[in-house]
């Protein structure tokens, strides 16, 4: 499927984001959550936070309950995190994604709760997705149970998500109205470009087919017109059988696979075991879940572009 982004309409629903307390580069650097001068606003992780910041440039002081390196899927609130989530005027978060994020949402009264998942469409997805799936029907996939949260790595989604958290933005701060209007514009048209960049950069490939250890990239397969087969489902710490393991060996030697996608906050001893028995390369496809002194890039964008280079390296893109 290869929906364009449409501009949202109606309103926008309340949902919170968990960001890390731990500094970041997409963040203001402040270290309390609450009662600044500022528009203080909660993330849940990096994703949400860089929008965070992106839309609120310097009107808003941004943390995150993620901190980074750490994985967010493990995620669990400390007591006093929870109440700096009480102090804050909004909570921008990625509903079902960290369940303590949830609860903590749920409990708080924070006036302004925004849920990235309500500002786009999320869809099932599991150890394999795109249009190639069809051709290995033949299993049963029992990791497929769930919607797929990873909508920040799809530039269109993460575009409408942008453009909800900035109506959010407007009406819980309304004296910057027109700054937040600004910035969220400026930003869409970035990750406008960035698909652009997707899009013509992986139109003409020798192969569709990319292998990862984590189901993180199916936004990106049915996007851009590719096939992600996952060793792990949306899981990234699950441990594949031995016979899904024999099964990518035999489609990686069918389908011209060169490489095994590992990431950075996740162990690659499983894709480098895969690799070697399979004779492919390994290398890296960062979720951007978190920046760390391992990511490739400084920033959601420079990331972004790295799995861009590390995509068509292996695609063997024209």
């Amino acid at each position: 499927m290869n929906v364009r982004r449409q501009r949202i309409s109606g309103t926008v629903v309340a949902a919170v984001t968990a960001l890390g307390l731990g500094t970041l580069s997409a963040c203001s650097g402040a270290s309390a959550a609450g009662n600044t001068e500022k528009f203080d606003v909660v993330a849940s992780f990096y994703p949400m936070a860089f929008l965070a910041q992106q839309i609120g440039g310097d009107h808003v002081n941004v943390t995150s309950l993620t901190e980074p390196g750490q994985e967010p899927h493990d995620l669990e609130i400390s007591a006093k995190q929870t109440a700096q989530l009480q102090e804050s005027d909004a909570v921008l978060y990625l509903k079902d994604l960290q369940p303590s994020v949830d609860d903590a949402v749920a409990q708080s009264e924070v006036r302004t709760k925004i849920d990235a998942a309500s500002l786009t469409t999320l869809e099932k997805h599991g150890n394999e997705v795109g249009g190639h799936a069809a051709e290995h029907d033949d299993h049963e996939d029992e990791e497929s149970s769930g919607l797929d949260p990873h909508i920040w790595l799809d530039p269109v989604r993460y575009a409408q998500v942008a453009e909800g958290v900035g109506k959010a933005f407007e009406k819980a701060d309304p004296d910057h109205a027109a700054d937040y209007r600004t910035n969220t514009a400026a930003l869409v048209k970035k990750l406008d470009a960035l698909d652009t960049e997707f899009e013509d950069g992986l139109a003409h490939t020798k192969s569709k087919v990319f292998l990862t250890t984590h189901a993180a990239f199916g936004y990106v397969a049915e996007r851009y017109g590719l096939t992600e087969e996952a060793i792990n489902g949306l899981d990234p710490e699950s441990e594949p059988s031995a016979a899904r393991v024999k099964e990518l060996e035999k489609m990686a030697k069918a389908d011209g696979v060169t490489t095994v996608f590992y990431e950075t906050l996740v162990s690659d001893k499983t894709a480098k075991t895969i690799a070697a028995d399979a004779g492919l390369k390994t290398d890296v496809l960062d979720p951007i879940e978190g920046i760390t002194d391992k990511s490739r890039g400084s920033n959601y964008f420079s990331v972004q572009r790295a799995n861009l280079k590390a995509l068509q390296t292996a695609l063997g893109a024209k």
